[in-house]
């Protein structure tokens, strides 16, 4: 049995606020410029997965479905760093990222797979447009992003900051996957 397992993940600490997403009215995405803290969870979520794609769009990639497993993984990961105070791609026992996924179901029964993980938290106002060109502005989640083998994605967000504990904000996982 082959397993192809690819950390593409990056860890980037956003604390420089960037200004406006023009993109972001031009792609349409509704609830872009909501902040997490205004918005439903579905809001949120749709206009982060709506972002991506236009993104992934204007690079000639094709666009990722939302996958609830994935999805799953993502607010699992979100809460408990912001419940436990780290910012990580490995919880403090050393969990990663495929054994998060794996524990969804989303790997059952694939034999080759790739997975990939963007992390993102934000005081203040944390919307998706900030959020996403945010990781276009970083290289290693740029790269993520722009993987063209990822077919699904998963967004987790979690009000709440992992550091320092009880501001204001919002904490974000975007988890994505492709199965062979």
């Amino acid at each position: 049995m082959f397993r192809l397992t690819r950390n593409l993940s990056a860890i980037a600490l956003l604390t420089i606020a960037l200004l406006g997403a023009p993109d972001a009215r031009a792609a349409g995405c509704p609830h872009a410029h909501a902040a997490a803290a205004d918005a439903s969870r579905g809001d949120v979520t749709h206009a982060t997965v709506c972002l991506i794609n236009a993104v992934r769009r204007r690079h000639g990639l094709s666009t990722l479905r939302l996958n609830g497993q994935l999805s799953s993984a993502a607010r699992g990961h979100s809460s408990d760093m912001v419940r436990r105070r780290y910012f990580a791609h490995y919880t403090p026992e050393g969990l990663s990222p495929a054994h998060r996924v794996r524990s969804t179901g989303y790997l059952s029964g694939h034999r080759q797979w790739i997975v990939g993980e963007t992390l993102s938290w934000w005081r203040g106002q944390a919307t998706p447009a900030a959020v996403v060109v945010g990781w276009m502005h970083s290289p290693p989640h740029r790269e993520v992003l722009l993987h063209p083998a990822f077919r699904d994605v998963g967004i987790g967000v979690v009000l709440g900051t992992p550091l320092p504990a009880g501001r204001a904000g919002a904490t974000y996982t975007a988890d994505f996957g492709v199965r062979f």
